[in-house]
């Protein structure tokens, strides 16, 4: 492993370079936690848009622009599909890639990267899976509505951090890491659950492209293949290879972010070598023989920083440029197009919704996400951190991690998603979306008042420190 300080450093010296190394994991960290936390509130806004539209005069009008077809060409091919099949297949393919980056970024070197990290998250994502999805089932046992089980167990991430935003430091940050953390590991749980239960079955012959291709895709990371355009080339024909075996098209995005590599060109000694010489070069100017000429001097410094420059822009791997480039793109176009064209739910007037209400899996989904997702967190949480498994996050007690879980029942990007995969009737729809619209404001209604109730402000230095 490439080193960057000698044995022989003074302890104060390698105090102050940790400290300096997580003040700036810490600021990563906390912009990314304002990017979801903006993404969340735009979110909230495109949802009470469709909400309001989608109960106007407007309605139909509203309602037909998601199903006007739309056909794309491309050489010989062609391929025509409602404009909201467009979305949910097609853009969302996209918003899976970003998905399926930040898990590998986080298995590999974020919260998720050790046992020691993962435990805690990954037990209590196990947990506010299973809960949710049992209690679904209690209400759904027998009937073909059983195949919705995985609606309730997802947590959107960008909603749930966009109402932490909003109790600003009633939410310790370790809080805040860990259910970021829990959510990465959702989603990969979400991502397992739509790949078994939620594609048709395949024939063999069908789906031999679709290795094909991800075996290509393999062999071009195994060969430090670091050209994003070859990848992303890959990852088009193998979306349009899911798609024709009958394999849920987006989770093209997943293979291929599993693929693209996580380190770039040059490394940690590359960066040394080539700011050793740029420092060098420069105390020739300030130490060295007078009489070097300056033209020759300034030509050297050029050259210098220019590599420098050069290993500096090659340390960054291509799968955080891509992410870099695509997050804003899924966070403030993607997701809220897709609330757009799927949160526009008909809501009932209470004379004649009693029946709707009291449906099977709109019950099923609203208890799966108000009490199941909380309750399963928090317990299997509780039990890691009482046998040892994982370690309570910094500045938490119990009270503020319930009230996290709380939070955690906000899913609705991926359970409204699950939903379209799981029901064809459109009144099966509906019943789950009303329960994903009512489960995630219940869960936000609830997570909010308790956590302003029993999570206290923090005092001024820890203020400083966060």
């Amino acid at each position: 492993m490439d080193r960057t300080q000698s044995d022989d450093d003074p302890p104060s010296r390698r105090d102050s370079q940790r400290q300096s190394f997580r003040r700036l994991l810490q600021s990563s960290f906390l912009r990314f936690i304002r990017a979801e936390a903006a993404s969340g509130i735009i979110l909230i806004i495109t949802t009470v848009v469709a909400l309001a539209l989608a109960n106007s005069p407007l309605r139909e009008r509203f309602a037909s622009l998601w199903s006007m077809e739309i056909e794309l060409r491309a050489y010989r091919v062609a391929l025509a599909l409602p404009l909201r099949d467009w979305i949910n297949d097609g853009l969302m393919a996209v918003f899976f890639l970003i998905v399926g980056m930040e898990i590998k970024r986080e298995l590999i070197q974020g919260e998720l990267a050790s046992l020691k990290k993962a435990a805690l998250p990954v037990v209590a994502a196990i947990g506010g899976m299973l809960v949710p999805a049992l209690i679904f089932l209690s209400f759904t046992y027998g009937t073909p509505q059983s195949r919705g089980f995985g609606i309730p167990t997802a947590t959107d991430i960008a909603f749930t951090v966009g109402v932490m935003a909003i109790l600003g430091r009633r939410v310790p940050l370790g809080a805040k890491v860990f259910v970021t953390a829990l959510a990465i590991a959702d989603d990969l749980g979400a991502v397992v659950v739509i790949a078994i239960f939620y594609s048709s079955h395949a024939a063999l012959t069908g789906l031999l492209p679709v290795v094909g291709l991800t075996l290509i895709l393999v062999g071009l990371n195994w060969l430090g293949v670091r050209r994003l355009s070859v990848y992303l080339i890959g990852g088009v024909l193998l979306w349009l290879a899911m798609h024709s075996a009958g394999v849920h098209a987006t989770l093209a995005g997943i293979v291929l972010a599993m693929c693209i590599p996580l380190t770039g060109r040059h490394g940690d000694r590359d960066f040394m070598v080539a700011a050793e010489h740029a420092v060098n070069v420069y105390e020739e100017g300030l130490f060295g023989d007078a009489a070097v000429e300056r033209d020759q001097l300034g030509e050297r410094r050029e050259s210098a920083l220019r590599a420098l420059a050069e290993v500096i822009a090659g340390m960054k791997s291509p799968l955080h440029r891509l992410e870099q480039h695509l997050h804003p793109l899924v966070a403030f176009g993607i997701l809220p197009l897709f609330a757009l064209a799927n949160a526009g739910v008909e809501l009932p007037a209470l004379s004649s919704g009693s029946t709707l209400w009291q449906q099977p899996v709109t019950l099923g989904v609203f208890f799966g996400l108000l009490v199941g997702k909380p309750l399963g967190i928090f317990v299997f949480g509780f039990l890691a951190i009482k046998l040892g498994l994982g370690a309570m996050p910094s500045r938490t007690t119990y009270r503020v991690l319930l009230g996290s879980a709380m939070l955690a029942g906000i899913g609705f990007t991926m359970s409204i998603f699950i939903t379209g995969l799981a029901f064809r009737d459109p009144a099966l729809v509906t019943a789950a979306k009303l329960g994903v619209l009512s489960g995630s404001l219940g869960s936000a209604v609830l997570g909010v008042v308790w956590l302003r109730l029993f999570s206290q402000q923090p005092s001024d230095a820890v203020r400083a420190q966060q």
